[in-house]
């Protein structure tokens, strides 16, 4: 019988077309990928399989020894063709099938065989370009013609940050929900495979690693590798909510003006603290994000907007003076023709102490956490509070494109839960 613990077991036992297991150092990815590629043969005799890793040299140093010792587990057996990058499985003399071994260092090189299951492994390793080119190489070998075959890719990688497997399993399963049924996401922490792992293995990681590097490697978390966070204080699970927009409650909408990328967060407040409860993403300008709020919040009589709640925008203050697309008057002057409040300072507070205020409602030095967000009604807030890195010079990353949401949801913060700086009375004396 097959040696798994319960994560591997649980990845075996998915239907998904697709499927990740993502986790950490020595939690046995390659094993149940092995095992995987086992069961398929098992199952499908004939049907050839394939295995890709970043470069050929993880082929013949992980690949071949787990996947012999893993077949010898399933009561299978390999003959290793190093020359052809091949590994040919057999059930006591009966052949079962050949798994055909490519590096995806060169995704174009992916071509002239067709296959009925895949491993894909340490896919993340690769940049997210390489691992898309790969990937698309990869699902284009699948041409079994065969009832009741899936022709399914399996991928094991350790989490190298928001790259390919966090956006393709997590991220667009969570946009789109119904992928859910072709994508499967298994993750697991080293600690899952302890028992098969030296005494001193995990204790060598936590003193030899920093926290970031822990949460990824030993408990197989997605989190930034790249550079320090900016929102050091949020945590998805810790500053999460399930607070949603109530019918005729007042709403705090933080805006960010940017032509084609507009965004607006909405807030609500739960016993005077903020609750991110809704996003508009993406407005292509002024006029359009009105609409928009309109449309979600108030109520349409057939021929114009009934006011049904008080809403209070907090918007860019560069509104101010720029001019709207379709009109002489400000962004801000258009946000009041609309009917909306509109609380706007004369310029936008210092980035920093923006930031700053952000994170002493997300978590203060008394570990109160003031301001939650609902993940799952403001997914890209959540994603860009998570994901914002700081940029060389000192100033918050732009070239990522997730700095909108951010950026709306702190103009609110920032005007209602400013960090209050104490006066200190300094005496002053004067020598004659």
């Amino acid at each position: 019988m097959p040696s798994l613990n319960v994560p591997q077991a649980q990845f075996l036992q998915m239907g998904h077309k697709f499927k990740a297991f993502v986790a950490g150092f020595g939690s046995g990815k390659t094993w149940v990928g092995c095992s995987a590629l086992s069961k398929h043969f098992m199952e499908w005799p004939g049907v050839n399989a394939g295995y890709f890793a970043p470069t050929y040299p993880q082929i013949r140093d992980i690949f071949y020894p787990t996947m012999d010792e893993v077949a010898y587990d399933w009561g299978l057996k390999t003959k290793i063709n190093q020359a052809n990058h091949e590994v040919h499985i057999y059930s006591g003399r009966q052949y079962r099938g050949t798994v055909i071994c490519r590096s995806m260092e060169k995704p174009q090189t992916i071509v002239g065989f067709k296959i009925g299951h895949a491993l894909v492994d340490e896919l993340d390793v690769l940049t997210a370009i390489k691992a898309q080119q790969a990937w698309r190489k990869i699902i284009a070998r699948m041409r079994y013609n065969i009832p009741g075959l899936r022709n399914g890719v399996d991928v094991t990688t350790t989490p190298e940050g928001f790259k390919f497997v966090y956006q393709q399993f997590l991220k667009q399963v969570r946009d789109k929900p119904a992928l859910g049924e072709m994508y499967g996401l298994v993750q697991a922490s080293t600690f899952d495979n302890e028992l098969n792992l030296p005494p001193d293995y995990i204790p060598s990681l936590m003193e030899s690693y920093p926290e970031q590097l822990i949460r990824a490697y030993l408990n197989g978390q997605f989190v930034n590798l790249a550079s320090g966070t900016i929102y050091t204080a949020y945590d998805r699970k810790l500053n999460s909510c399930f607070d949603t927009v109530q019918p005729g409650e007042p709403l705090f909408i933080g805006m960010d003006f940017n032509v084609g990328k507009m965004a607006a967060i909405t807030h609500v407040k739960r016993d005077g603290l903020p609750r991110a409860a809704d996003e508009l993403i993406d407005g292509f300008d002024t006029p359009d994000m009105i609409r928009r709020i309109k449309e979600r919040y108030w109520r349409h009589n057939g021929k114009d907007f009934e006011k049904t709640c008080e809403i209070r925008v907090y918007p860019d203050a560069s509104g101010g003076s720029r001019k709207s697309v379709n009109a002489s008057e400000t962004d801000i002057a258009i946000l009041r023709q609309a009917g909306f409040s509109v609380i706007a300072p004369s310029a936008n507070p210092p980035v920093k102490d923006r930031i700053n205020a952000m994170n002493a409602v997300f978590c203060n030095a008394q570990g109160e956490r003031r301001y939650l967000v609902n993940p799952f009604t403001c997914p890209t807030y959540a994603d860009g509070l998570e994901q914002q890195v700081w940029a060389p010079n000192g100033e918050p990353d732009k070239k990522a494109g997730i700095d909108h949401a951010n950026d709306a949801g702190g103009y609110f913060i920032h005007h209602d839960y400013p960090i209050i700086k104490p006066m200190t009375h300094v005496p002053v004396t004067f020598t004659f």
